[in-house]
Order: structure tokens, then sequence, then C-alpha cells
């Protein structure tokens, strides 16, 4: 089961670059529907926001660290990044965990908290 997360994030299309934003899209999802049929990764979610101003939709994809790891490398995956800055605004890669790895980050921070004095 994954335990990793990355989550890819985007704000409005660049204006005048509307129908290459689309067409970036499209491409994008139809690698990670590739990448999930090979076993690459596990899985994916897309979500497009209502307009909001600040962030127009995402792509969740979850994987074991060494999938995740191993996206983050892959040349098709880079070049598709590239793509996709130079047609939105605040595009966003951030790393994450998700099932179990949720678990385990809950536990270093309970470790964490442990060392550090509480006040009330």
């Amino acid at each position: 089961m994954a335990d990793r997360l990355l989550f890819v994030s985007w704000g409005a299309g660049v204006r005048g670059r509307e129908e290459r934003g689309l067409e970036v899209f499209n491409e994008a999802i139809g690698m990670l529907g590739r990448m999930q049929q090979d076993g690459r990764i596990e899985s994916f979610d897309v979500a497009l926001f209502e307009p909001n101003g600040d962030m127009n939709g995402y792509v969740a994809v979850r994987g074991s660290a060494a999938q995740i790891d191993a996206l983050r490398e892959d040349e098709e995956f880079l070049r598709s990044t590239v793509d996709a800055t130079l047609i939105v605004d605040r595009f966003r890669h951030i790393g994450g965990y998700t099932n179990e790895g949720v678990a385990r980050q809950m536990e270093i921070y309970q470790e964490a908290i442990a060392k550090v004095p509480q006040s009330s």
C-alpha cells in the first residue's frame, strides 16, 4: 500500500497559453495513467477547483518512497513539469505521506513533542 504522496498543484493559466495548457494537462494525465498501468505509481487523483484566485487544481500521486523518488527523476515527468511551469502560475510539487506513512510521521512528531517542555 502506498505510504508516500506527491502533491502537484497549480494556479491560473497564463493568459494566451490556454490551448497549450490543456494539451500539457491531458499529456500529464495520460502519462500518469500509463505509469499506474505499468506499476510505476500506485494511483493518482485529480481535482479541479471552482474559480478562487489561488489554486485551480491538483494531482495527488500515491506510491512507495521508491516509486515517488523514481517519479521525480523520470525524464518524461521532468519534461512535463517544465512544460507546466511555462503555462500556469504557482506550480508546485510537495512531497508528503499517506496511509501508513501518516502513522509513522505522527510517531516522529510525538517523540519530538516529548522533548519540548509543555506549558499550561
